[in-house]
């Protein structure tokens, strides 16, 4: 019935022509065609074993709603899930409800996703950790967390978090962002200002309600230039703000699947068997490098505002 159901999603008369995701599967080119339904667009596969629901967010330039082709993310997520025989059904919230809806199992996979250490905390269901809610698969490629201030200030962050003890740090509820700052962070060892999404983040900074803003920083200025702010805003936050120069780490990036999905071991035996093929013939690299060369504006190498 579930399957019907996704069929009629594809064949509505009120769907119209989305996103298409191509990938190279044994030497043969596979495209699928999605069309909006609803808040989310549905891809089809031709004998699937399952439909996944997937929750993800606007986090250009990985992977945004507006995004040329959604961002490698969105291309290589689908067609990673599609090679493995899953039909998709993949929605665009905003992070914390992204979060919740995996958590409760109101949705499948959570994705990009950070690492979740094993004491991590959940939101929304009262003394259950996040890992116990969530599988986490193996990796694929992510990018830098470091810290971000205003322009001209004075460097913060020493190497040690340590030295980082009381002061006012702001992030995007309901993020990851690395072991030991989750657990400082969860043990109230900073004071810490929560924001929405990434812009309101680089927002908050620049407005000095905060000392310092964590994440990756190519999609905290990224966030700023993929918004509908005007130029002259863009280019006063985006000359306001400035890495500090001792980065924090390399996070890669996974998916996290619900325990309350069926068969989700299963999934999970999948979607690291394709994380493994993609990355073993170079798939996951020529997605990404098809993405950014079709989409050079979108580039992460290409100057963000010229």
């Amino acid at each position: 019935m579930r399957w019907f159901y996704f069929i009629l999603l594809l064949t509505s008369s009120n769907c119209f022509a989305e996103t298409s995701v191509e990938y190279y599967q044994n030497g043969i080119q596979h495209v699928l065609n999605g069309h909006y339904h609803k808040s989310g667009v549905p891809y089809a596969a031709k004998t699937p074993k399952q439909i996944l629901h997937l929750a993800t967010l606007d986090w250009p330039p990985y992977i945004g709603s507006n995004l040329c082709n959604k961002g490698w993310v969105y291309q290589f997520s689908i067609a990673l899930l599609n090679s493995k025989g899953y039909s998709v059904y993949i929605e665009f919230l905003p992070w914390a409800r992204a979060v919740r809806n995996v958590e409760l199992g109101k949705a499948d996979i959570l994705m990009p996703e950070y690492f979740i250490e094993d004491t991590a905390p959940s939101d929304y269901v009262n003394g259950k950790t996040r890992r116990e809610l969530l599988g986490l698969s193996n990796s694929f490629k992510g990018g830098e967390i470091a810290f971000l201030k205003r322009k001209g200030d004075t460097d913060r962050f020493t190497g040690n978090l340590k030295s980082l003890k009381g002061q006012k740090i702001g992030v995007v509820r309901g993020y990851q962002n690395t072991p030991e700052f989750d657990a400082m962070m969860d043990n109230n060892e900073f004071e810490i200002i929560t924001s929405v999404d990434d812009l309101q983040l680089v927002q908050l900074l620049v407005a000095k309600r905060v000392d310092l803003i964590i994440g990756d920083p190519d999609v905290l200025k990224f966030s700023v230039s993929y918004s509908s702010l005007s130029k002259s805003e863009k280019n006063t936050l985006l000359s306001s703000i400035e890495n500090e120069n001792t980065p924090l780490q390399y996070n890669p990036l996974y998916f996290a699947i619900s325990k309350l999905t069926p068969n989700w071991l299963l999934v999970l035996e999948d979607i690291n068997e394709g994380l493994y093929q993609f990355h073993n013939s170079g798939e996951i690299d020529r997605i990404i490098n098809t993405t950014n060369t079709q989409c050079k504006p979108y580039n992460w190498n290409v100057p963000l505002l010229r």
